[in-house]
């Protein structure tokens, strides 16, 4: 059975951090779209979405991230991807997330990249 989904939030300086666990599909996805939306909500644009503990991500998933970007940045924030396992790291991959997303390696990376680079430049 897969693991249940779940989402944490914790906070480094300005920057929320989501962290996402088990399978991420059609069923879970309202989960981690309010997620987002309370940190929207909360004038919390600059967020991180960290996928260490993430094991699979369905097209439903791979949909809230499109659905919000625009919004993350007119806000004035964005939104980081790290800590993907190389199976969801590929699926990411292979639809072009690298070229609207920084996706790092690690949860302090992702942070560092805000204190370098507010948002991603088109």
């Amino acid at each position: 059975m897969p693991h249940p989904f779940k989402v944490h939030r914790t906070a480094e300086g300005d920057v929320s951090v989501l962290h996402l666990e088990g399978f991420l599909d059609a069923h879970t996805a309202p989960a981690f779209e309010q997620a987002i939306q309370a940190e929207l909500d909360a004038s919390r644009p600059r967020l991180v979405v960290d996928g260490e503990k993430l094991t699979y991500i369905s097209s439903a998933g791979l949909g809230v991230f499109m659905g919000f970007i625009e919004q993350i940045r007119e806000q004035g924030g964005d939104l980081k991807i790290c800590g993907l396992s190389p199976k969801v790291k590929q699926i990411f991959e292979i639809l072009g997330f690298q070229a609207i997303y920084d996706m790092v390696d690690t949860v302090p990376d992702a942070v560092q990249r805000f204190a370098t680079s507010p948002t991603r430049e088109a």
